[in-house]
Order: C-alpha cells, then structure tokens, then sequence
C-alpha cells in the first residue's frame, strides 16, 4: 500500500481542488474539472404540481445547478412526470432529483422522470435504526450485504438504462441497526455504510455516482467526509462529494453552521457540489452558498507555505491542542473571546457589550481584562531583545512568514519561548490562504514543542455582516475543529457592522465548531416535502422561547427520516409525526406523541420543566 501518511487529501499546505471522476448529471456535469455546484430542495409537497414547480423556478432563478424534490409515495413519484413535463413547458431544463428513502420501488419508478435518484444507505434496504442493542456475528452481517446486493445491482441496472445518476447519501441520524451494532453512530460507521454500497457499484462498473455524508455536528462532518475521503482513495474510486451540515438552522446560526463545515472542507478542495440547509425559503440558501464558493477562488494562487507535515494532528478524531495555562486562556480552559475596541474606550463600549461579553479586549497596544488590567502587546523581536518585560505577563503579536525569517536568523528564540510561562501568541495571516498558513504554524509549534496558548486573530474590511460571518467562518471554523487555537479575535473596519455584531460573531464561531457553549444551541432541519406544519414559523417560536435556556441544545426536526438519530447529543426536541403532530423527546426518547404543533412549544416547556431543566427567563 502507498505510504500516504493519513493525508486525506494531497497537500496540507496548497488549496487545490481534488481530482475526481466527472458524472453526467442532466445537462448539467459534476466533478472533473467542473466548477463546484449548488442545489437546494424543495418544501413543497410533491404532489401539488403547480406549488412545486413554482419553487423549483424560484431555486433555479436564484442560481441553483441542481434542485431535489421529496418523493415519499407512489403518487409523489409518479407525479414527477408531470412536474418534468411542466419545467420542460417553462423552458426549465435544470438537472431534477429525487430524494428516496425506505422504498426502493419508488427510486425505479422515479428513475423514469429524473436525472438523479438520491438515496440513504441507512434505510433503503437495510431498516432503519430503533436504537436496539442488536449484535450481528460474521457470518449474519455478511449474509445481509449478500441480501443488500442482490437487490442494489438490479437497481444499478435500471439507472444505467434510463442514464440517471445516484447519489448515495448517508446521515449521522439515519443510520441502520446493523451498522449501529458493530460500528455505532461514529465516523467510522458512517463511512462504512457508504463503502459498502460503493463497493458493489465499483464491481459492477457503475460510476456515475456522487456521495454526501451529513451531520448537524460540524466536527462529526468534517472527520467523516475526511475519512471517506481516504479510504475512498485507499480503494481506488475517486467520486465526487456532495458538503452540507444538515439541520444547520436559521439565521445567523444557520449561516455560521455551513460555513464552518462546509469551510473546512472546501478550504482543503474537498468538494464537487454544496447545499447549505437553513431553515428558511430553499432559494435563500443559494446566495449563501454563491457566497462561500466566491470566497474560495480568493485562495487560488496563494504563495507557498511551508510547513512540517509529521507534526499534523489526526485529522479524524478530535483532540485539542495540549497548553499550558496562562491567565484565562490555555489548559483545560475554554477559548476566549476577544473583542477589539476599534479605537474606542473600554468604558464607552462595557454598556453596549450585549449579553455575551468578551474575555478581553484588544487596543492597539495592549490587552485589557474587564477587571481593568493591562498587558502589553509586543512583537517577536522586542520579546528576544527586550530585558524589562523578563517575568512579566505579555501578548506576542506575529505572523508565520515574519517568525519564520526572525527564527532562521535568531535560532535562540525557540528556546527562550519554551522557557517562558507568562507568554501568549496573537497570531495572524496575510496569506490568500489563512486557514493553510495558519495551520503550518500549529504544525511548526508542535515540531518544538512549544505549548503556547495561541489567540487567532484575522482582520476583514466588511460592511455587511452575512459576508463577514461567511468569510470568518470559512477562514477559522477548521482550525477550531482540529483544536487549534485557544482565542479568537476579529476585527473588521469597515462600515455597519457593530462592535456587538464582531464580538458575537466570535462567540458563534466557537459554538459552531463545538470549542465553547454559550447560548442555547438549536438544531432545525431546512424543511421538505414531507413536513407537513409550518416549520419556519414553529422554530422561530422555539428559538424566541427557549433563546434563555443557554445550557441545553434544542432540535426542530420536520420528519422522521433523520430526527431522532440526528438529536444523539440534543437535550430536548420535537419531530413531525404527520398530519400537523408532533412527536416530543428527552434526548433520543420519546416522551409525548402526536401533540398539535399549535401546542408544540408550550408542551416542549413542560417537558423541560418535569425533568427540571427549566430556568425561568430574566424581565
């Protein structure tokens, strides 16, 4: 076998995008040497022709490659024919999907009308989780594949026949029993469940096929698309990928969310197509999605970046960078926030700090704590040199290329830094490509050893701020997966956007990589055709009422296909049962059934109160 180092992709420190095989979708081709592609889904149910159509329009008018439409019966698949025939009417040729799950009979029928048939290893033949400890023994799990392909190669069959691709599409929330017997829901399992239909299709030469692996945990996602992604590679297939933080939510949150999942990943070039799933109107997601895929070709072209690879962190497992403790930041203590005052006084900005208020603060020379304290800010050759500060608390301010010249001429730094205790690094990038650069100097502060507490800091010049939560995201969100980085600090100078506006921005940055909690956390899918309340308007009443409960993490799930299995770390959370009902939950347990949605968030309080969750909101 290769000695690939466990690199999942070829080069730590260069944005390329990978190479992968190029699947005919319609008229309208993925991977290759093809731009990355945007889709979304619709919310419509798929038997109102007229609705669906109406919204695929829209999608398609916002700048979609590719729409997806639920298909969860008979009628939904045979009422595909005459959605294609009215687009076709309305001069509408973009690439149509259809999303199966639990009957394979429906993904044949669909196969007629549609370019590409969606669907989930967890559920298409295997039956889907109930969370039983069931154990399978070698020779019972490998008769199930044996079962699993003698159904799925006359499938392939079909789809070869009608020219329709598959995109094969695994869930964190969604996967079968079997594989949860052996595997749990980990990466690992995820990963396994994909690799097993693949397999067959490799040994039937079927290729026109695309992959997503999706979680609502952006950590869980990011490992797991890095996983497949190797051992994708280590079995010789090279298919293109499909990134989404599925139930990423709305708003802010939403935004954020994606961005740093699908961040991670693209910044490595990683991925052929992208959705972003808020929980808001599908054809909104697609400007987010412009915008993240802009924001990528501004790394292309970036200098070299040097860096030393055997120091990389597991890029499958979590583990955060070991520090030594330095005031609050470091140790086993949780990332700080600092926000930076802009030229303003501390006091003039302490009664606008909002409810999230920020570790410290950064002036231009000097770090203030809220208790008043000061530090000073220095740079690497003032520390080497400067005899005065010896012992006393200080912020080093560097950049990799500057540190990386200083060290080549003053190899001695390395060993007075080592020595320190009362030292913290603010470490910025002016590369194309922060989040490369950026990591090269973790890599090169594990060569030496040095457990320097590190503060990310990154200046941007926005005036919107959906740009600016986009490109912070984007530029940081993997760095704070992989565990590096002990505080963030982002300053933006341009226009509108507020001191308040900055500094929670960090807060979620944080929050949406799982590095620290500090507001309630709210997981809401984006909503399809088999939701049948109003699921926008019911999270934006969750989020209002429960906004207060900052120490638990609340789900808002549409259906049943992921719900239950995508709320494994949620404390509480209600999925739709059908018929505008829906079904409550202590975490993966269902407590209360078929509740009205009307009385959803009334009865949800209850439920938090029974099990003393509850904290009465402040006035």
């Amino acid at each position: 076998m290769k000695d690939l180092h466990f690199n999942y992709i070829k080069d730590l420190t260069r944005y390329q995008r990978q190479k992968t095989w190029e699947v005919k979708i319609g008229n309208t081709s993925m991977g290759g040497n093809n731009p990355i592609r945007i889709q979304s889904m619709t919310d419509t149910d798929t038997r109102n022709t007229e609705a669906t159509v109406n919204q695929i329009i829209q999608i398609v008018k916002a700048g979609a490659d590719y729409v997806r439409v639920t298909v969860k019966g008979m009628f939904d698949a045979e009422n595909l024919k005459n959605i294609k025939k009215r687009l076709v009417e309305l001069g509408c040729n973009t690439p149509l999907i259809a999303d199966i799950h639990f009957n394979p009979r429906l993904a044949e029928i669909a196969a007629k009308y549609v370019v590409k048939i969606r669907i989930n290893p967890g559920n298409f033949y295997d039956k889907r989780a109930q969370f039983k400890q069931l154990v399978y023994n070698d020779e019972e799990y490998r008769t199930e594949l044996e079962k699993i392909e003698e159904q799925f190669i006359p499938f392939l069959k079909i789809l070869k026949k009608t020219n329709t691709a598959l995109r094969i599409g695994a869930n964190q929330g969604s996967l079968s029993d079997r594989i949860m017997s052996r595997y749990g829901d980990t990466p690992a399992g995820i990963v396994e469940s994909v690799m097993e239909f693949l397999r067959i299709c490799k040994k039937v030469e079927f290729k026109d096929v695309v992959i997503s692996i999706k979680s609502s945990n952006t950590r869980v996602m990011v490992y797991t698309v890095r996983l497949f992604n190797f051992k994708m590679r280590l079995e010789d297939m090279k298919y293109p990928l499909h990134l989404g933080v599925t139930e990423a939510g709305e708003g802010e949150e939403g935004r954020i969310r994606s961005a740093v999942g699908i961040g991670a990943l693209l910044a490595d070039g990683i991925g052929d197509t992208i959705r972003v799933s808020l929980t808001e109107a599908p054809e909104r997601e697609i400007p987010i999605a412009q915008k993240l895929l802009n924001h990528f070709k501004t790394y292309q072209d970036h200098k070299p970046i040097n860096a030393p690879l055997h120091a990389q962190t597991n890029p499958f497992e979590y583990e955060r960078r070991s520090t030594r403790p330095v005031l609050k930041l470091g140790g086993r203590q949780l990332p700080v926030v600092v926000a930076h005052l802009g030229g303003l006084l501390l006091n003039e900005l302490l009664p606008i700090r909002g409810q999230l208020i920020p570790d410290y603060f950064i002036s231009e020379n000097s770090i203030l704590d809220i208790e008043g304290n000061e530090y000073p800010i220095i740079d690497i050759e003032e520390y080497l040199y400067e005899s005065t500060r010896w012992g006393r608390m200080k912020f080093i301010r560097t950049n990799k290329p500057d540190f990386d010249r200083f060290m080549n001429e003053n190899p001695e730094i390395i060993t007075k830094l080592k020595q320190t205790r009362k030292t913290v690094l603010i470490l910025e990038s002016f590369s194309k490509n922060p989040l490369a650069e950026l990591r090269a100097f973790f890599m090169m502060l594990e060569t030496h050893i040095w457990k320097v507490p590190v503060i990310l800091y990154h200046k941007y010049y926005e005036s919107k701020l959906e740009n600016l939560q986009i490109k912070a995201a984007a530029d940081l969100g993997g760095l704070l997966l992989d565990g590096y980085g002990d505080g963030v600090c982002i300053n933006n100078e341009g226009d509108d956007i507020t001191f308040t506006e900055s500094k929670d921005l960090s807060f979620g940055l944080l929050q949406a990589s799982r590095m620290r909690v500090s507001k309630t956390e709210f997981i809401s899918c984006p909503g399809c055709g088999r939701t049948l309340f109003d699921l926008h308007e019911t999270t934006r009443d969750v989020k209002e009422h429960f906004k207060h409960l900052n120490h638990l993490k609340i789900g808002v799930m549409g259906c049943v296909v992921n719900g239950p299995g995508e709320m494994t770390d949620v404390d509480y959370g209600f999925v739709g049962s059908g018929g505008g009902k829906v079904n409550l939950y202590k975490g993966q347990q269902l407590k209360k059934k078929h509740i009205p949605y009307e009385m959803a968030v009334e009865e949800l309080e209850q439920l938090i109160k029974d099990y003393d969750d509850w904290i009465d909101p402040e006035n």
